[in-house]
């Protein structure tokens, strides 16, 4: 099973410890044991409200049902980065506040998802829009202490060779054209090349990087 993309991060003299996920992963009983069912922050890009939860606006209890695996995270989302990501941003922030859901719902800045953009193209990354998983990463490298991040694997087959789908719970790719998965991939094999951050890329074996419950 391919993993999902998520982070873990340490920050601060307490050793604060966060657990951030990608594009509203599932976390049902199917998955649990790989992925665990600890989150802390969770990335919601606006196009899966419009095609997973026809944009909320018919009923909203499906989603509303859906966000509770994720307990009081905090949802991360580019309302403002693009026109056609404020409405269902907006959407998100209201149906969560309306029904007095457990999470509480984050805009990103668009000034900093703007220099995050710039800074990795000036560094070889050429995409019509930088993966989630990168701004996530590029966040918290910039807050934190230690980063260590898992799944974060663009190519379709593992390093022994067997064939692995995109994500651990689906095989949907991102439009053509629109990242560029292998070049983030060299940039982030980097950065834990230089102690930056640490990359898992084999199956978790040391405890400190296992998701848990």
């Amino acid at each position: 099973m391919e993993p999902e993309r998520y982070l873990r991060y340490w920050s601060g003299e307490n050793h604060l410890e966060s657990m951030n996920r990608c594009n509203l992963p599932p976390l049902s009983s199917e998955y649990t044991k790989d992925v665990g069912s600890k989150s802390h922050l969770v990335t919601a890009n606006p196009s899966i409200i419009r095609q997973r939860f026809q944009n909320l606006l018919w009923s909203r209890k499906t989603f509303v049902d859906n966000m509770k695996i994720y307990n009081h995270s905090y949802i991360y989302m580019p309302a403002f980065s693009m026109k056609t990501g404020t409405e269902p941003s907006l959407r998100v922030y209201y149906t969560l506040s309306d029904v007095g859901a457990n999470q509480t719902v984050l805009f990103a800045n668009p000034n900093f998802l703007r220099s995050i953009g710039k800074f990795w193209k000036s560094r070889g990354i050429h995409a019509k829009r930088l993966s989630t998983g990168l701004f996530l990463v590029s966040a918290a490298l910039g807050l934190c202490e230690e980063v260590a991040i898992y799944g974060f694997w663009p190519f379709s087959v593992n390093m022994r060779e067997q064939p692995i789908s995109h994500h651990y719970y689906d095989n949907v790719l991102p439009f053509s054209g629109f990242h560029a998965m292998p070049e983030e991939f060299l940039q982030l094999w980097y950065l834990h090349k230089i102690g930056a951050l640490r990359m898992q890329l084999d199956p978790c074996e040391d405890t400190s990087l296992q998701p848990t419950s």
